[in-house]
């Protein structure tokens, strides 16, 4: 029996030891043999702008009362805050019986104005008859000097009377366009697309010209606005694009437009404009809205760069593995400025070389390699 417990106890060991080299033989055959699965990129060169962040707010170009120009009743209002309104849409109408009712009276004087002009060309064409009667009389027993000087004097005084019925119908035409402005006034309309943020009346209210009737804002035409120090401004000009990102991480595509002549003295900074490219959805961008602008601080440099993944940070020296002719060779690298998800790269490698992203981390040097695509 004992003699049968050790040649089990002999040929489990063996059978253990024997699996171990039947696990750990394939792994060793590979490693010498088979290509390994990586990803890689490429090493590029790329402009290079130092920037530092700066708090900015969003501005609405557009925004203020919508002002009556008339002083009367408010007959209705049809929009309530936070409506959205297109230009030329209906805010509010005014009474207007009294507007028609002086728009009617305005066009009977006129019509009465070109009555007058009518017989004042009339008698002209009248008075101009009479003297040539009379000066065809001249040179006959008929002829009268002073009936002549008396027709001349008849024309004159037509050619006089018309024309005060021509300015009389000017001014007449000049009124009734009033009336027709004052009653168009009467309806309030929208001078921009954008949303109501206030209503400052309601219907029954007398109002006065000039006084608001709703506050409205341009949401869709909006500007950054961020306060600079004046030592910050030397790399801006008008048209730079620069990086703007919102509160939830979205980046939008701004260009600098102008920086306004006027600093504050406390803090030694001007108000610095960049005109945006707004997403779709920005409707839920609002006014004074934070947003952060990376202001440029330095000279602009054209730097060589590599993926961030393609370094491997587990000794002193930064490494990434270089694929040459389908195997891979390690290279120690001096990194410089992060730029995203890359990483400045100023000594170590040349622009073209392709290492390693994925896959890096089990490699060894002088391992070949199949390149995967990217996933």
């Amino acid at each position: 029996m004992p003699n049968i417990l050790m040649n089990l106890s002999r040929g489990l060991v063996l059978a253990g030891f024997a699996s171990f080299l039947a696990v750990g033989m394939p792994a060793s055959a590979q490693a010498q043999g088979k290509a390994s699965p990586v990803e890689v990129d490429k090493v590029i060169e790329e402009t290079l702008t130092q920037t530092t962040p700066f708090t900015a707010r969003f501005v609405a170009i557009e925004i203020g009362p919508v002002a009556t120009r008339i002083s009367e009743r408010v007959a209705d209002i049809s929009v309530r805050a936070g409506d959205r309104v297109e230009k030329g849409a209906l805010l509010a109408r005014l009474s207007n019986n009294r507007l028609r009712a002086e728009r009617q009276l305005r066009a009977s004087e006129l019509k009465k104005a070109e009555a007058q002009r009518e017989r004042a060309t009339a008698n002209r064409a009248k008075a101009q008859q009479a003297l040539a009667r009379t000066e065809q009389l001249r040179g006959s027993n008929a002829f009268r000097k002073n009936a002549l000087e008396d027709a001349a004097r008849d024309l004159e005084a037509a050619i006089a009377s018309l024309t005060e019925a021509e300015a009389e119908t000017e001014r007449a035409r000049a009124e009734l366009n009033l009336a027709e402005i004052a009653l168009a006034d009467a309806s309030i309309r929208a001078p921009y697309p954008g949303v109501i943020l206030a209503r400052h009346v309601v219907a029954g209210d007398y109002v006065q010209a000039g006084e608001a009737i709703v506050t409205l804002m341009n949401d869709k035409d909006l500007e950054i606005e961020a306060d600079v120090p004046a030592q910050r401004l030397a790399g801006l000009h008008p048209g730079l694009p620069v990086k703007a990102v919102l509160q939830n991480g979205q980046e939008l595509s701004v260009k600098m437009r102008a920086i306004i002549p006027e600093e504050n003295p406390r803090t030694r900074s001007r108000a610095v404009r960049f005109a945006a490219s707004l997403p779709e959805g920005s409707a839920q961008i609002a006014e004074n809205q934070s947003v952060t602008v990376h202001i440029p601080i330095g000279a602009v440099r054209q730097i060589i760069s590599v993926h961030k993944d393609a370094l491997l940070l587990d000794g002193r020296q930064p490494r990434v593995y270089v694929v040459r002719e389908g195997k891979v060779e390690i290279r120690q690298v001096t990194i410089g400025e992060s730029l995203g998800s890359r990483f400045e790269v100023t000594d170590g490698l040349a622009v073209g070389e392709v290492v390693v992203i994925k896959g890096n981390e089990r490699l060894r040097p002088g391992e070949p390699v199949a390149v995967q695509a990217k996933g």
